[in-house]
């Protein structure tokens, strides 16, 4: 069952007040709510309720690039989304966004991934095929717009966390539904998209006003900051976990093979060369470890390098964006991030690196693998079980679907919903196998 379009008049008893570069059409909700603490910003309210929603506790407990049970050390989504709404935060006070509706999308961004990662994504992308398919941004979309309980409409629906239109649109990374964006059914908007068709009617009155396919400001800084936390802090991790030696990368053999990575996973968009170039420009900075002992001494080497890293990064950014759009507050569509090619180049190798050294070697792990069946029995035992072992939102939406596909569509999201904790628990409770994780 899909979201109705809202009855009555969309407009907001909020009002931008003092918000600078914003207007009473960015604050609206998509059902109306009386004006509430007036010492709060509608956008403040935005980031209070995604701060304290459970999607984002759960995120403590899912796969960032280790899993969360592999080392006391490692980055879990949780740790990962506060860290890219700092560097989101910083980008936007340079720009004149609103701080606020940038932390909200930041903290957001990753709501709707699975257990596992993108491995978790790829099989729940295997179980939805029949009903459109399985992304994890459109699920974050859905989650704040539906599944999160929040809100409800006058009808007594869910609208999730009824977020304003500004603050919905910042979180929308592919502002499109499935095979809508660019390229048509064929292009890149056949795997990556921002909302299900189920999910339309929000959506659409989320884009109101919008230019169709370009992205606000505030979602182009959100995905600049989770590019660039996850390529610096990733390749902490990898170094911290001595799965990286930060002296032998400098070596000629090692460097071509980050290079290799890099272009096998992203694509050849990126020369070889630019990526040379941009690997010996990183490496060859006074601050690039020779070596990595895990002493204290090492240990604050590290540190500052991911630090300065991401200063480096954020600083390019908002001086090329600013020489672009001039001195002025930036927000919503004033102005489009402006990324240099050099410092593109940087962040896209120290992502290769990441694969390199820590996602290649474990997509042929057999835990990989374990992971998937899991997953797909997973969805066997709950399709077969009817509502009897859904938590309560999701067996509400058993009941309330009109056909399989909505019913299919109640499994995917309590599914979506676990931790990597709690899938292995229903898995070794409904299956009657434990899974040696």
């Amino acid at each position: 069952m899909s979201i109705p379009e809202p009855a009555g008049a969309l407009a907001s008893n909020e009002d931008a007040g003092d918000l600078v570069g914003y207007r009473g059409h960015d604050v609206e909700r998509y059902v109306p709510e009386p004006a509430k603490n007036p010492q709060r910003t509608p956008f403040e309210r935005d980031r209070a309720r995604v701060l304290h929603s459970s999607g984002l506790r759960r995120l403590g407990a899912k796969t960032q690039v280790l899993g969360p049970s592999s080392d006391d050390f490692v980055r879990t989504r949780l740790t990962h989304s506060l860290e890219v709404a700092q560097v989101g935060r910083a980008i936007g006070q340079a720009l004149g966004c609103d701080p606020d509706v940038v932390d909200t999308a930041c903290l957001a961004h990753d709501l709707g991934h699975p257990p596992y990662g993108h491995n978790g994504e790829k099989a729940l992308d295997v179980v939805a095929a029949s009903i459109g398919g399985f992304e994890g941004n459109a699920q974050t979309m859905r989650l704040v717009t539906r599944l999160e309980p929040k809100s409800l409409d006058a009808q007594g629906r869910s609208v999730g966390l009824n977020l304003t239109r500004a603050s919905l649109d910042a979180i929308a990374k592919y502002p499109w539904p499935r095979g809508g964006g660019p390229g048509g059914p064929e292009g890149v908007s056949a795997r990556k998209y921002g909302c299900y068709d189920d999910d339309m009617p929000v959506f659409t009155w989320m884009r109101q006003g919008a230019p169709a396919h370009r992205r606000c400001l505030e979602a182009q800084v959100m995905d600049l900051s989770d590019d660039v936390g996850y390529s610096v802090h990733d390749v902490e991790d990898a170094i911290a976990l001595g799965r990286m030696d930060p002296g032998a990368v400098t070596a000629e053999a090692e460097a071509q093979a980050v290079i290799t990575a890099t272009r096998d996973w992203y694509g050849p968009a990126a020369s070889a060369d630019r990526l040379a170039a941009a690997w010996e420009r990183l490496t060859g900075t006074g601050l690039w470890l020779r070596s990595y002992t895990g002493s204290p001494r090492d240990a604050a080497a590290l540190k500052n390098l991911t630090s300065q890293l991401i200063g480096r990064f954020v600083s390019a950014v908002a001086v090329a964006t600013r020489q672009a759009f001039g001195d002025g507050p930036l927000s919503r569509y004033d102005a489009d991030l402006v990324v240099p090619q050099d410092t593109a180049d940087e962040i896209l190798v120290l992502k290769g690196a990441a694969v390199r050294y820590v996602m290649a070697p474990r997509e042929h792990e057999p835990v990989y693998l374990r992971q998937r069946t899991e997953l797909f029995d997973l969805a066997d035992a709950l399709i077969e079980s009817g509502d009897r072992h859904l938590e309560p939102v999701f067996a509400h939406a058993w009941r309330e679907a009109d056909d399989d596909a909505g019913r299919l569509r109640a499994v995917v999201d309590q599914i979506a919903s676990l931790t990597d904790t709690s899938a292995r628990q229903w898995h070794a409770r409904l299956c009657g196998m434990l899974s040696e994780l």
